[in-house]
């Protein structure tokens, strides 16, 4: 595909006014939306990353919405060298400004289970950076692909270090524990017992975890009860 000039007129013609209306609603700050469903731009995505990525990221606007997903997927499924992928990460994250953006890429980057301890070290970084998307991308890439039983100490050593006071990290790292108990519930509730997350984080990664199926429920009313006020 010549993504350059085919790519737009392509994806207007997949798109729909009720879509757009439907996901910019659950979408705060993300940029104008066509309305192409997600399944779509994976299918996309896949033929750009086949083709030549570097140049499809290094030079696709972030005109849409649709243009930010494609590029968080292709990263996902481009092959190459890992530093390779991992600079053109680096330069797609101050990109991201919305929820959507960012889950997309840490769902989708599963280089990370090839190289986990490269990966690792390249998201502490992020971690040190004291911006709330860059915060979310650790807490949620970490959940996606590093809740294993030889990271788990490490994943929730590093959620009481991600205190960027934004709703979107937060929420991030509420996610990330309360999947950390449904796996690991032994290990994710001695954490808890001694954690130094916020009081608002804390009590949301309990209602996500009261949430869950995966939680037993004596489990849950063992947690409920020990909500902070």
């Amino acid at each position: 595909m010549d993504w350059e000039t085919e790519l737009e007129p392509r994806l207007k013609s997949m798109a729909t006014e009720h879509q757009a209306k439907f996901s910019s609603g659950l979408t705060p700050n993300c940029k104008p939306m066509l309305g192409v469903r997600l399944p779509e731009l994976r299918k996309i995505a896949k033929e750009l990353a086949k083709e030549d990525y570097r140049g499809f990221l290094e030079r696709c606007s972030d005109t849409y919405f649709e243009y930010e997903i494609l590029q968080a997927y292709v990263l996902g499924y481009a092959k190459d060298d890992i530093e390779v992928i991992l600079s053109y990460a680096d330069r797609f994250l101050p990109k991201i400004r919305d929820w959507s953006v960012s889950d997309s890429f840490c769902q989708n980057f599963s280089i990370a289970g090839k190289y986990p301890e490269r990966v690792w070290d390249w998201l502490m970084g992020n971690a040190e950076k004291q911006e709330e998307f860059p915060q979310r991308v650790v807490a949620v890439l970490l959940m996606s692909h590093f809740l294993r039983p030889e990271y788990i100490e490490r994943v929730l050593a590093v959620m009481d270090t991600l205190q960027y006071d934004g709703y979107y990290t937060k929420m991030g790292v509420a996610w990330c524990v309360a999947t950390a108990y449904a796996k690991f519930p032994k290990e994710t509730g001695a954490y808890l017992e001694k954690n130094k997350l916020r009081d608002w984080t804390y009590n949301k990664s309990i209602q996500k975890m009261c949430e869950s199926y995966r939680v037993a429920e004596e489990d849950k009313a063992y947690w409920k009860a020990r909500k902070r006020k």
